[in-house]
């Protein structure tokens, strides 16, 4: 069991945001144990292929080394992300770990099994390799994210939004208790259900909160205290990631307001950015924006902001036309 303490200052401090760099590191779980992520199963088969070309795979060892299945990442390799972070960003912030940081989250992971040989050569020399590390992060979010990032972006942008709106309307409150079964808000603290028996004192420096596509079962919170405070949880919806577009054959509201509006409207129980919609529906951005906008005019499909992205969802409206054409829950 965890336990995290919060002040007044903390719960003011709770922010949500989007980490590429989680989503790089994490996502190595999924490849090196396919059947635990088999709702990843599209993206891993891609991700190996990859992995087996031997330019990639030399560059991206020492990644591979320190995300093995059931150890503990280190720290400074999950940066807790603020609003709106791009990958470049979070790479410069490895990148300038300090040595003495360095080391120190690297033997906080060996409670979970010992370093490998990278990880031994990290710890005597952390200025000299750390540069290393950070290209093999680099290489494999180029070779292994990136092209699948609209739409793992998409979804995880959804799931901020969703849980603004609970921290919004019912306070830190709602949002804990409703953000993981395993945890729990006792009114100053967090207790969380986890074999990882964490004791923290936020100290006044909030607590970011990161949804993760690679992240399954629980939730992750820093190994260390002194670390920037920060928890990973499992995003909502991510069986939905992987899903391929368009209405199921003889859709009725298809023959009502034409096959593309419906196989959107299919897509946007979650939702959905322009971009994302265009590659699960295979359709261009140009066709995907008129059919959003004469659906928005009709009152079956909402839009929001958050951050740089406009997010696209059906409306109440829209969710009782599905039902009555035999196409939604």
């Amino acid at each position: 069991m965890s336990e995290l303490r919060f002040c007044l200052a903390d719960v003011a401090g709770v922010r949500l945001a989007v980490s590429p760099a989680n989503e790089t590191a994490m996502s190595m779980w999924a490849v090196a144990d396919p059947v635990r992520y088999a709702v990843h199963l599209p993206w891993i088969d891609r991700a190996r292929a990859a992995l087996r070309r031997p330019e990639v795979a030399t560059r991206v060892r020492p990644l591979v080394e320190l995300t093995l299945p059931r150890r503990w990442l280190p720290d400074f390799l999950t940066p807790a992300a603020r609003p709106n972070a791009q990958m470049t960003e979070q790479l410069d912030q490895i990148a300038a770990t300090p040595p003495a940081v360095v080391v120190q989250d690297l033997l906080a992971t060996t409670p979970r099994g010992p370093l490998g040989p990278f990880g031994r050569a990290l710890l005597t020399d952390p200025r000299g390799l750390l540069p290393q590390l950070v290209d093999a992060v680099r290489v494999w979010h180029d070779e292994a994210i990136a092209p699948d990032w609209p739409r793992m972006r998409a979804l995880l942008d959804a799931d901020v939004a969703y849980r603004a709106a609970q921290l919004a309307e019912g306070g830190a409150g709602r949002l804990f208790e409703q953000l993981h079964p395993s945890l729990r808000w006792l009114g100053d603290r967090v207790v969380s259900d986890d074999p990882f028996e964490r004791d923290f004192d936020l100290r006044g420096r909030g607590l970011a909160l990161n949804p993760g596509v690679f992240t399954d079962r629980r939730v992750l919170w820093n190994l260390l205290e002194d670390s920037l405070p920060a928890g990973v949880y499992p995003v909502r919806a991510v069986g939905t990631l992987w899903e391929a577009a368009g209405p199921p054959p003889g859709d009725p509201l298809a023959r009502v307001i034409g096959p593309g509006r419906a196989a959107l409207l299919h897509l946007l129980d979650t939702a959905a950015t322009t971009t994302d919609l265009a590659r699960l529906a295979a359709m261009s951005a140009g066709n995907v924006s008129q059919h959003l906008a004469a659906l928005h005019a009709a009152g079956l499909v909402t839009r929001s902001r958050q951050g740089r992205h406009v997010l696209y969802r059906n409306t109440d409206a829209a969710r009782v036309l599905l039902r009555a054409s035999g196409g939604g829950g």
